[in-house]
């Protein structure tokens, strides 16, 4: 009797560390976030950047709604796959966050052979941030004011044009690659160890053009020494309503997705993310936010986990088939 009753005691104690256990969640999105503990919002690149200053105001934003602190920590380098892997270890409870464009879980894993992640088993998708595409950038040195007249002059010129990329198997390597093969052009990749190093040198005329980011295109053409000829997408944005699509100019197939969004740690309880979820949904549509984004070439949007997690996989099934198209081998 003595032993039937000690096993109903464990069996009961095992029954109350279950419930504890499930009501752990709750109780972390009840408390969550705690003011004495800053959330961190993690991104790959340098400060002063346009993902860095869109991570700035939704973190100045976000610390409102959610009455806490939150910073941004830049882990610039590996084409953003530093700071991917710090916040793929960190603790999955809400307070370290990444914002991270697209390339990060869509492109990197099908371009470089050591990739310290997995995009879908180490995190938890939260929301969209932005979309906003990759544009065609021209030196003003070149003789071309549409995609037509681009080719015609490189063509005419076979190995003395370049095109600069943020670096060896990004987004801006994989489109400048497609170009080259769809319309028949000789051009000479030059990679970069980032986006502003590369349109330094297209500002300078030391290469002839590049895929960039419409953000940065959108500050190097205020120059006056580089020119917006085409969009990467299936339609025009607002910030450039006067630049058309590779389509319009009889391209196609060069309108892959474009975003960025924010990813917490592998197995973050759902209470958290939903908490975390709706806070993003309220920062991104306030005006002042939405204004920011535009002006920097991208459209600010927030979308539930689920369809974000939908979206990662679906532009990882279409960067995979584009690489695998271009024959890009993983560096």
């Amino acid at each position: 009797m003595k032993k039937h009753n000690g096993s109903r005691r464990a069996f009961g104690a095992a029954l109350s560390a279950a419930a504890l256990l499930g009501l752990a969640p709750l109780a972390m999105a009840q408390d969550f976030p705690l003011r004495s503990k800053p959330i961190r919002i993690v991104v790959g690149f340098t400060a002063g950047g346009g993902t860095d200053a869109q991570a700035r105001i939704v973190a100045q934003k976000l610390g409102e709604v959610l009455g806490t602190s939150v910073i941004v920590d830049n882990r610039p380098g590996a084409s953003t796959m530093l700071a991917a892997n710090e916040v793929s270890r960190a603790l999955p409870d809400g307070y370290t966050l990444l914002y991270a464009p697209s390339s990060t879980m869509a492109q990197n894993p099908h371009t470089f052979a050591q990739v310290p992640y997995d995009p879908f088993k180490d995190f938890t998708a939260i929301s969209m941030g932005g979309r906003g595409p990759l544009v065609l950038s021209v030196s003003t040195t070149v003789p071309a004011n549409n995609v037509k007249e681009l080719v015609a002059y490189v063509k005419a010129n076979p190995g003395k044009v370049s095109y600069a990329s943020f670096g060896a198997g990004t987004s801006s390597h994989i489109y400048g690659e497609a170009f080259v093969k769809k319309t028949g052009v000789d051009a000479v990749h030059i990679p970069y160890k980032g986006g502003s190093d590369a349109a330094k040198d297209l500002i300078g005329g030391r290469v002839q053009y590049m895929f960039d980011s419409a953000s940065s295109a959108v500050i190097t053409s205020a120059s006056g020494k580089v020119k917006i000829l085409a969009i990467a997408s299936n339609a025009r944005i607002s910030a450039l309503p006067d630049v058309p699509t590779f389509a319009e100019q009889g391209i196609t197939g060069l309108d892959l997705p474009s975003w960025l969004g924010f990813y917490g740690p592998a197995h973050m309880p759902a209470p958290v993310v939903a908490k975390l979820n709706a806070a993003l949904t309220q920062v991104l549509a306030m005006p002042q936010v939405r204004e920011f984004y535009r002006t920097g070439g991208y459209e600010a949007g927030a979308t539930t986990p689920e369809e974000f997690a939908g979206i990662t996989r679906s532009t990882y099934d279409r960067w995979g088939a584009m690489v695998q198209q271009v024959g890009l081998a993983k560096q």
